[in-house]
Order: structure tokens, then sequence, then C-alpha cells
């Protein structure tokens, strides 16, 4: 007997985490963020014993995409770059 991944929040925390990998390796980074958020999101819901069970290499991209390229000392999306146009 299968579980759904609607009810299983390791499952869907697993599956939320792949498919932002999924968007990052495509390049695709408003995509990336935005699920990697919700995988954030849904993994800090996790208890101990729930987090032990997401695969290390799924923990591991998660927390280093975070910290690297989604902490609060990056600038935010669509800044960077822009310059202001003088008349």
């Amino acid at each position: 007997m299968s579980k759904n991944t609607a009810t299983d929040p390791v499952k869907e925390t697993c599956r939320m985490i792949r498919l932002a990998r999924s968007y990052w390796d495509a390049h695709r980074n408003h995509a990336c963020r935005l699920h990697r958020d919700m995988a954030m999101r849904l993994y800090e819901g996790l208890s101990k014993e729930q987090r032990e069970q997401v695969p290390q290499a799924l923990r591991v991209w998660l927390r280093y995409r975070s910290e690297k390229y989604f902490g609060p000392q990056r600038t935010p999306p669509g800044t960077k770059g822009r310059k202001t146009r003088r008349i």
C-alpha cells in the first residue's frame, strides 16, 4: 500500500527540493526561488526524525542554495546591474 504524497510531508519536501533543483539547472531563477521557498517552508515544518529521512544530497543542496544564493546578504532579484537613465 503506497502513501499519497499529499499526506507524506517528507516525500512532498523531497519533491519540492528536486523541482527547485531542476529549475536551477535550467537557469529558471524565478521558478527556482519560488519552489525553493516552498521546499524550505515544508522542510522547516518537519520534525527532527522526518528531516533525517530527507536524503542528504537534497538537504545539502537546499542549505547551500539557501545560504549562498538566496540569503539576506544577496541583492534582491532585478536590482543588480540596473543603470539609472540620465536625461
